[in-house]
């Protein structure tokens, strides 16, 4: 994590810096008939080759094995991510009205990735407070779900991940936030992590749960009741 923390922080940088050199500075000709160009500058390369032997690095510097619960964990919320963006692209092609708080969810998933990644065993006090996670984002959560479920009808059934791709979609990235939040469990009763990114992302699975049913809805495809087989 540091690793990347510190690449885009680098990119950045680079960014700034070379748009000031283009604003900034012109390379005049030292002869008529002929000029100088700036010497192009290469952009970092993607890969650092420091996790080769198996470790990587926590936010706070630390060298864990990579099968470390704390790598497990940031391993499970990246795929919550990218599990969420696929949905969201369904959304988008339906033209569902949610996929703002979509976007949202994947940027505090973000946030959530950077506190897992700062284990308050080895996190000073400048690493607490930039990664530090606000309760803020589970009471969105709970008002989101409050909005769709009015306009739900009431549950009378086991449901099974159905009700078309946009739906199906949003089941599925629900069960992998089912996945990430029982790898954090264990980091935050240590005591390694906020307690309230376990709330995140219980409250989390409820929402996706909600919005799948809610799309269904809106699509006007009927989700499949489970019944026992006989």
């Amino acid at each position: 994590m540091t690793s990347i923390i510190t690449r885009h922080a680098l990119l950045r940088c680079f960014v700034r810096t070379r748009r000031l050199i283009s604003e900034h500075w012109t390379p005049k000709p030292l002869c008529s008939d002929r000029s100088y160009a700036t010497e192009e500058v290469k952009s970092p390369k993607i890969y650092t080759k420091t996790g080769d032997k198996g470790f990587s690095s926590t936010f706070t510097g630390e060298r864990r094995p990579k099968e470390d619960h704390i790598f497990e964990a940031l391993g499970n919320t990246d795929e919550l991510s990218s599990a969420i963006g696929l949905a969201r692209e369904f959304c988008l092609d339906k033209g569902h009205t949610f996929t703002d708080q979509l976007d949202k969810i994947q940027c505090i998933l973000q946030d959530v990735g950077s506190n897992i990644a700062t284990p308050r065993s080895s996190a000073r006090e400048i690493h607490r407070k930039r990664t530090k996670f606000s309760p803020q984002p589970i009471t969105d959560l709970e008002t989101w779900i409050d909005h769709f479920t009015e306009e739900l009808p009431p549950l009378t059934n086991f449901i099974l991940p159905s009700g078309g791709k946009s739906s199906a979609a949003l089941h599925l990235a629900r069960t992998v936030c089912r996945r990430a939040e029982r790898s954090v469990a264990p980091i935050v009763r240590s005591g390694e992590a906020d307690p309230d990114v376990a709330k995140f992302l219980n409250r989390l699975s409820d929402y996706l749960f909600t919005v799948a049913r809610y799309a269904a809805m809106k699509e006007a495809k009927e989700e499949k009741i489970y019944r026992r087989p006989e």
